[in-house]
């Protein structure tokens, strides 16, 4: 008797768990069957931004489903990653994360998050190389000859970033560590400033995007020396690396990627992966992408996972080395 009446005690609590599951289930089974919101960390026009918005919209045709781009600007990209991190991990919540939240790890004291534990890798959208770049009027046209200059005149030449602790001041600090240098970092708020005081002769050389530098390398306002990825820049193919040019292993730039809440079932990752992968193989993406400098990679989310993993370690130890904080 005693048998039964814990029975019918449990069989109702075991039956809601038996509904509760299945309509998880069914949840993912049918995935996605309301809006998705894709925040970006920024605000509109940069990189993320296009990227999200490019992928919301191939994703919207194929599944019928409005993708919504949120733009959440501020703290370095801090408030846009918190509020995906401390969403629901069902898949409706993603976020368009970039190298310098791997960066942010070490740069700041306390973070909300922690970037590797709080965040699901869907898939590495892309990847651009810095473009190491100089005003005309200065005489070094080899990365060589940029050293030569600074060693010259120790603390005589300068260099641009986009502010203090983001992937360009770092790339710039890493060149100046590798190649035993005295050069003096300039920051700006933000990429826009910091080319137009280079192209205004301002400052001396500094690491930039593709998207922004091509169009003044093309037209003779600037020479790039140099790329600073292991391979060479397909928009730049006769401009070397920095490792071709007597730094080998020295390999840096600036991936752009897509992450949902930690705790996102596997099969809604594995959708959303194959969907994006698959997008990024469309004709008039590769176009639009290339356009921007963007070499697209769509990998899988262990491979992405690996990616991050790597460049919490060397960022680290570049901000370390260069003493950078942001807080």
């Amino acid at each position: 008797m005693l048998l039964v009446r814990k029975f019918a005690v449990l069989a109702p609590a075991a039956a809601l768990c038996v509904c509760a599951h299945a309509a998880a289930q069914s949840d993912v089974a049918s995935y996605p069957n309301r809006p998705i919101r894709f925040v970006v960390p920024f605000l509109a026009g940069g990189p993320s931004d296009v990227l999200a918005r490019t992928l919301g919209v191939k994703m919207n045709q194929d599944w019928s489903q409005a993708v919504v781009v949120d733009n959440r600007a501020g703290a370095a990209g801090i408030i846009g990653a918190d509020l995906v991190a401390k969403s629901a991990p069902d898949g409706y919540t993603l976020l368009m994360a970039q190298v310098g939240d791997t960066i942010s790890m070490s740069l700041y004291s306390k973070l909300p998050y922690n970037f590797e534990r709080d965040f699901a890798p869907i898939t590495l959208v892309g990847f651009t190389p810095f473009i190491l770049v100089v005003h005309p009027a200065l005489s070094a046209k080899k990365v060589q000859e940029l050293i030569a200059l600074a060693k010259a005149k120790p603390g005589g030449l300068t260099f641009a970033s986009g502010g203090t602790g983001v992937a360009s001041h770092l790339a710039g600090e890493l060149f100046k560590s590798t190649a035993g240098i005295d050069i003096v970092h300039v920051p700006y708020k933000g990429q826009a400033p910091a080319t137009a005081d280079l192209l205004g002769g301002q400052v001396s050389f500094m690491f930039n995007n593709p998207i922004t530098s091509l169009p003044h390398v093309r037209a003779g306002k600037m020479r790039a020396l140099a790329v600073s990825t292991a391979k060479r820049f397909s928009g730049l193919p006769d401009v070397p690396t920095v490792a071709e040019s007597g730094f080998p292993g020295f390999d840096v730039g600036f991936w752009l990627g897509t992450l949902a809440p930690a705790g996102t079932p596997r099969a809604v990752i594995g959708k959303l992966n194959a969907e994006m992968v698959r997008i990024l193989r469309v004709p008039d993406v590769i176009e639009r992408l290339g356009a921007m400098g963007v070499e697209i990679v769509g990998s899988t989310p262990e491979e992405f996972a690996r990616v991050i993993r790597a460049d919490v370690v060397k960022w680290g130890k570049v901000v370390r080395d260069s003493g950078a904080k942001a807080d």
